[in-house]
């Protein structure tokens, strides 16, 4: 039950996050989750949109480096250590987090976490054994 993310590379400079979105927004296509990674030359954006392949040619089509990868969505309680239990439940089976990045939703008390892990597989089988459940991709966008 992965979900698919791109990952667009942007040059560090003036308008290169606004020429992303605004292919986006020419294509109507829905943001729903993102994060900035940057270093000194240029900057990762990764996101969840509504179709990542539609998005993925036309950032392509405009000359910008992207990139389509498969993480996890996770279902977090929102509550102080909900969080603590993706990691433990990770870590007991010494499954690596590459990176991750979290948004709530709009349900009351409920929050979404995209973790990226060396093992989609492992890392599902270790999440549903201590009960956290694994988002499908249709859940994003309601």
């Amino acid at each position: 039950m992965a979900i698919k993310q791109i990952s667009v590379f942007l040059e560090n400079r003036h308008g290169a996050l606004s020429e992303v979105t605004t292919i986006l927004k020419n294509e109507n296509i829905d943001i729903r989750a993102l994060s900035i990674a940057d270093t000194t030359d240029y900057g990762i954006l990764r996101m969840i949109v509504s179709d990542t392949e539609k998005a993925k040619n036309a950032i392509k089509g405009a000359g910008i480096t992207v990139h389509a990868t498969e993480v996890l969505g996770i279902k977090v309680p929102d509550v102080p250590g909900g969080f603590s239990k993706v990691v433990d439940a990770l870590g007991s089976k010494k499954i690596d987090i590459e990176y991750t990045y979290a948004f709530l939703t709009p349900k009351e008390k409920e929050a979404c976490v995209i973790v990226r892990v060396d093992d989609n597989e492992e890392a599902i089988e270790a999440l549903k054994s201590v009960g956290i459940d694994i988002l499908k991709e249709t859940e994003l966008f309601y």
